[in-house]
């Protein structure tokens, strides 16, 4: 078993055993001297604001205002705050390391670590016309809270993390001419109440009750009056201490008595705190600060004593209390159990028998041997209890040697998972890393674990640590890419050299796309902080174009949002920057904008078709666009029913675009309306109401074909320059279906046909007449007449031409049709002719 090794720093209050260690020394500026001054720290090894204390006479050097000033542990400054408000009655640390400051006025105010003010409020206007008296700041299950006591007695309660800005007023104390002499919040699952001290007396104010409760006689022995009060961390336990030094240990709800320990001292300490337990919740000592010395006592009434200079401060934590002096810092804690059972005297644990094996081991010992069979089936207990003890131990030495013994053991467990191992030495970096004294954050392991890695870097990343901050979240394997943002943020509101922080912020974010950062969020903070150019420097390197639209709209930069949407290739998002930036700025330069971006004008173009064609005419007419000009008029002459008065609008629109065919088109189209409105007028005298109007040219002619106005369809043709051919089809087509054979002979003859014959064959067996198509069959080209006389049903004719033209296909196509209606006479012709036709070959 280890002698000796690490328990130099031991004390024993029976049965427990107590340790004091150092965590570090601080280096305080020359010009302070904390035993006069009011001191106040914040848990978690958080910062330390000291201001002047009113109620002591020293010489003022410099300016007579109040000025407080924040220190890191390490006694190095972090900021001063010149007081310029009213008188100063009480200063605390929130959850969020936040400085609350209570004036007597009851105006609160809250500062951060480095001085800035970030709110204000008042307790209510009855507390702040009373004025204020006392405050505390305390903890709850919600947060902080203040609680402040005004001249009169009244106690009001206000809680920081909640969205009522209210204060609660606590009940009426019972009436009495004493007055309190000590008071302290305890908080009991959401409710949150007060514990006053008046003469030999505890009052309890509990919210919604009308007036407070009183608990006498606590205290068997003689006093007159309790003058502390001290709640321990979890707020399960209670210390009293009375005018006569007569120190009470019980419940906080004051039921049990733990012990009543007379310390035989006449003065009044400054502090009383619980040691919370390290390894386990509870309390079983507290720690009594005098001016030069602190006692320990436990709940049976056993105590130790240790001498200090005149200035001691206890900072109350969940494992332990923190001693600050000019010249030390210091942690008093419970030993956790798995540290006495290694380093204990005689300790008969695996742990420590694995431990002094290893220690043997090194020494190259037979030693080591007779230490591992002691306990070889229990090595996974001592290797497991030596990995807890390294991480609650400071020294790093002591940390190295255990987690060697550690290691040692796990050699000898058959199949071991490492994880518990690996994972106790990543957390040891981390903490000997927040522990150095350029950091200052003195954190135990149960600290650690209770604030959780985020909360840790998010409070590196806020003192502006920020290589440390990246290398603690790769060691812990977190995400890293807010913290270079945090850094980002803090380049562009204090570097003034654009280029520079351009440049240092693109070296960093070599792939923001994978590491989840954007440029946009910096590029938003350089805006906001009046550094439009270097948004506009930042907002160039976001390779995700959408990203950088808002800003730019902000920044005025219309032309770059329209830009970066195109880019992006989202219809829907360029559409609305469109909109937006319409509303922003006058139409011309809107359009000036746009005109350079195609695809931004075709959508533009799009939505103003749907939602409002005077502007889309604007954007027609200002990028002189005659060809759209035209369109827009024609398809509202359409709609409105008007085309005959718009063609000459929409031909003259055409001209100007130099659409000559689509303008001679509108002409024409104006001259046939006309036209047709003249036929309609004309002929409906004559006929009966026969509509003209919105016929095509072919139509027209057809429709007085129909009439038999010939004269009439000719100069149709003639006007609008109809073919020959198609004038020939309609003619054709028009006598067949009034069965003017003679009329439709005739107009055969009249001249030769520029369509051929084989038009009057179809119009002839369209109709069923074969006699007439047999007229016109002949005058078909004699390679078509075998097909015409086919499709007239005339074989034996298709046959002789057939033969006649030596073409053995029809021929063959000929016998088929033979076989099929069994034509026996038709079939024997055409064997015939296909005989001799092959013998002449």
């Amino acid at each position: 078993m280890p002698i000796m090794y690490n328990t130099g720093d031991w004390f024993t209050l029976q049965p427990n055993t107590y340790r004091k260690f150092d965590l570090h020394t601080p280096d305080w500026p020359i010009d302070l001297d904390l035993e006069y001054m009011k001191v106040v720290c914040a848990p978690y090894g958080g910062p330390i604001a000291v201001t002047r204390d009113p109620q002591q006479i020293v010489p003022i050097k410099g300016t007579a205002k109040p000025v407080i000033r924040i220190f890191d542990t390490a006694g190095q400054e972090l900021s001063k705050i010149w007081w310029n408000h009213g008188k100063l009655i009480s200063m605390g640390w929130s959850d969020m390391e936040e400085l609350i400051c209570v004036q007597d006025d009851a105006l609160v105010f809250i500062y951060d670590i480095f001085g800035q003010e970030k709110e204000s409020y008042s307790m209510g206007q009855e507390a702040s016309l009373t004025k204020i008296l006392d405050a505390k700041i305390f903890q709850s299950s919600t947060g902080t809270g203040v609680a402040v006591m005004t001249t009169n007695g009244r106690i009001f309660l206000k809680h920081n993390n909640t969205k009522d800005f209210r204060s609660r007023l606590l009940p009426e104390m019972p009436k009495s001419s004493s007055e309190c002499t000590c008071w302290e919040l305890v908080t009991e699952d959401r409710n949150s109440y007060c514990l006053l001290g008046r003469d030999r007396e505890i009052i309890k104010l509990f919210p919604g009750e009308s007036l407070g409760s009183i608990t006498r006689n606590l205290i068997d022995k003689s006093y007159e009056r309790i003058l502390l009060i001290a709640v321990s961390y979890d707020h399960q336990n209670l210390a009293l201490y009375t005018n006569t030094g007569v120190l009470w240990m019980g419940n906080v709800d004051m039921k049990e008595k733990y012990c009543e320990f007379d310390t035989g001292r006449k003065d009044i300490p400054k502090q009383i705190e619980w040691i919370m337990n390290a390894d386990k919740t509870g309390s079983d000592a507290v720690v009594i600060a005098y001016p030069s010395f602190l006692l320990v006592v436990n709940r049976n009434g056993d105590k130790n004593l240790f001498t200090y200079d005149n200035a001691i401060y206890l900072v109350s934590e969940m494992d332990g209390v923190r001693i600050l002096t000019h010249n030390s810092h210091e942690m008093i804690q419970k030993l956790p159990k798995c540290v006495q059972n290694i380093f204990a005297i005689n300790s008969q644990e695996p742990s420590s028998f694995l431990f002094e094996a290893q220690k043997k081991f090194q020494e190259k010992s037979y030693q080591a041997d007779e230490y591992l069979s002691l306990f070889r089936d229990r090595m996974d207990a001592a290797v497991d209890e030596c990995i807890e003890a390294a991480g609650y131990e400071f020294c790093t030495i002591t940390q190295k040697s255990l987690m060697r013994t550690s290691y040692f053991g796990k050699g000898f467990i058959a199949s071991h998972n490492p994880d518990k191992h690996v994972q106790m030495l990543r957390i040891l970096r981390v903490l000997n890393t927040l522990r150095h004294p350029r950091i200052a954050m003195p954190l135990t392991i149960k600290q650690f674990q209770h604030l959780k890695p985020e909360v840790i870097l998010a409070r590196l990343v806020f003192r502006k640590h920020y290589a440390i901050a990246i290398q603690v979240a790769k060691h812990l394997k977190l995400p890293e890419s807010w913290i270079l943002e945090h850094w980002a943020f803090h380049k562009v509101m204090n570097d003034k050299n654009d280029n520079e922080v351009a440049r240092k912020i693109t070296e960093k974010f070599k792939n923001p796309s994978i590491e989840g950062i954007s440029f946009c969020n910096i590029a938003e903070k350089a805006y906001a902080a009046g550094r439009d150019e270097l948004a506009i420097k930042l907002l160039e390197l976001e390779p995700r174009a959408f990203l950088q639209i808002p800003l730019l709209l902000k920044l005025g930069k219309y032309d770059r949002a329209v830009q970066s949407a195109t880019q992006s290739g989202d219809t829907e998002l360029v559409a609305s920057i469109l909109m937006e930036i319409k509303k922003k700025m006058m139409l011309t330069n809107f359009h000036m904008i746009i005109r350079e971006y195609p695809m931004a004008l075709n959508i533009y173009k799009k939505i103003m078709n749907e939602w409002s064609r005077t502007a889309l005419y604007d954007i027609y007419n200002t990028e002189d666009d005659h060809k759209s000009i035209a369109e827009y008029h024609f398809k509202n002459a359409l709609e409105s029913d008007s085309l005959e008065s718009n063609l000459p609008i929409i031909a003259n629109s055409y001209t100007q675009g130099r659409r000559n065919v689509e303008a001679e088109l509108c002409s024409d189209t104006n001259k046939l309306m006309k036209l047709q409105k003249a036929l309609t007028n004309k002929y409906t005298s004559i006929y009966g109401h026969i509509p003209f109007y919105r016929l095509s040219v072919h139509s027209t002619i057809e429709k007085l074909l129909e009439l038999g106005e010939l004269k009439e369809a000719e100069k149709v043709k003639n006007d609008f320059k109809v073919p020959e051919r198609r004038f020939w089809w309609l003619r054709i087509i028009s006598l067949s279906n009034k069965y003017k054979w003679d009329d439709l002979e005739k107009f055969s003859k009249s001249k030769k046909s520029p369509i051929g014959y084989e038009p009057f064959v179809e119009v002839c067996l369209k109709q069923n007449n074969l006699t007439e198509a047999r007229k016109y069959i002949l005058k078909c080209r004699e390679d078509r007449k075998s097909y015409w006389y086919i499709r007239a049903g005339l074989y034996d004719e298709a046959a002789d031409t057939a033969y006649d033209q030596k073409d053995f296909n029809t021929l063959y196509i000929l016998q088929q049709k033979a076989n099929t209606t069994g034509n026996r006479q038709l079939l024997e012709k055409i064997n015939t002719y296909i005989a001799v036709l092959a013998s002449k070959k």
